[in-house]
């Protein structure tokens, strides 16, 4: 009876997708999670600033952050282990991250290396170590291991934005879980309504085939046609490399995501999970209409309010979701939310983290 009702809660996780079974082999092969990758997309770099502690809740867990004396950024459970002061509202030391209460001075690894009670010629206590984590920043972006062991390769990233130097960026935080503002992303038929006098204009309500290919274990990108419904019959699946089409989607797993509008413009966005129902929003608008990076960043953050205007329309009905997605029926367009569901059911260690039970 246990497989059973394993079975089923896996099902309604995943959703009925409204195609026959099997119809998620006829768009790409099963996404396989590999360990070695298990990163996630956590802050923006800017957020940290050198010689202030950055206090911050990811996964559940609430974090300190501040950088050592190379700049290099680190982060702890933001409790002392010593008598549970924050070690966010003490200080950074000669790189070191010192408690408010007793000055207690932590190395990014956890461990003490001061107590100023015990005086410099003693050694403290190993016992008084504080939780650590692993953390790797490039473009402007700080990832977080969730996995075990030591991780064997750095995080992925979208290797065609190289070129694109100028962005602005923007964050805010959705009262609603990780797996909804990720999935939100991904819906490719939601514009004519949530975004009806913006990017949804035009009524091109019916969706005339999607196309999606993998393009590794963690990636896979889409478009769609949508079209206003004359009573045509809706094929299921376009027979193209869906960058072919120009303006495409992009997601990496677990929660990178980018709108490859053309190669001078781009959408990108990352879902930081603050808790099971909380999740960070970042989005970064990427220009280059005349190659000069000063110009072009002017450019960007005009282009911005638009962005920001979009993406409270979608806030608007998002958080109105049951945070639950058990119990989704999904359609046929709903094929790359289902891609996610699967990646999401391979990795048991981000649904612990993220408070999912599905057993």
């Amino acid at each position: 009876m246990a497989l059973v009702r394993r079975i089923e809660l896996v099902e309604e996780v995943i959703g009925c997708c409204g195609i026959k079974d099997g119809c998620l082999g006829m768009f790409l092969k099963d996404p396989v999670v590999v360990g070695s990758v298990m990163w996630i997309a956590i802050l923006a770099s800017r957020e940290v600033k050198r010689n202030k502690p950055y206090r911050a809740r990811r996964m559940g867990e609430d974090m300190v952050f501040w950088r050592d004396g190379d700049g290099k950024i680190m982060a702890l459970g933001n409790y002392c282990p010593h008598r549970q002061a924050l070690l966010s509202q003490g200080k950074v030391v000669n790189g070191l991250i010192q408690c408010p209460y007793h000055g207690f001075e932590f190395d990014g690894t956890g461990r003490v290396v001061y107590v100023p009670a015990m005086g410099r010629s003693q050694k403290p206590p190993s016992y008084l170590k504080a939780k650590s984590y692993v953390l790797y920043e490039q473009h402007g972006i700080v990832w977080m291991w969730y996995g075990p062991g030591k991780p064997e390769a750095p995080p992925r990233f979208f290797d065609d934005l190289k070129g694109l130097e100028a962005y602005a960026e923007y964050w805010e935080t959705w009262n609603i879980s990780f797996p909804r503002a990720v999935e939100n992303q991904l819906d490719v038929f939601h514009l004519p309504f949530v975004h009806y006098n913006t990017i949804g204009r035009g009524n091109r309500t019916l969706i005339n085939g999607v196309a999606v290919k993998q393009v590794d274990d963690l990636t896979f990108v889409w478009s769609a046609v949508a079209e206003k419904d004359l009573g045509q019959k809706p094929r299921l699946k376009l027979d193209i490399d869906p960058r072919e089409a120009g303006v495409y989607l992009e997601f990496i797993y677990p929660n990178l995501w980018q709108n490859h509008i053309s190669e001078n413009m781009r959408v990108l966005a990352f879902f930081a999970p603050v808790d099971s129902q909380r999740t960070v929003i970042y989005i970064r608008f990427y220009v280059k209409p005349t190659g000069i990076k000063g110009i072009d960043a002017v450019l960007a953050r005009l282009g911005m309010f638009f962005n920001v205007y979009i993406l409270h329309q979608d806030r608007r009905v998002v958080e109105s979701q049951n945070p639950g997605i058990i119990g989704d029926k999904l359609i046929a367009p709903d094929v790359p939310i289902t891609i996610f569901r699967r990646m999401l059911l391979k990795d048991k260690e981000l649904l612990n983290r993220l408070g999912i039970k599905v057993v």
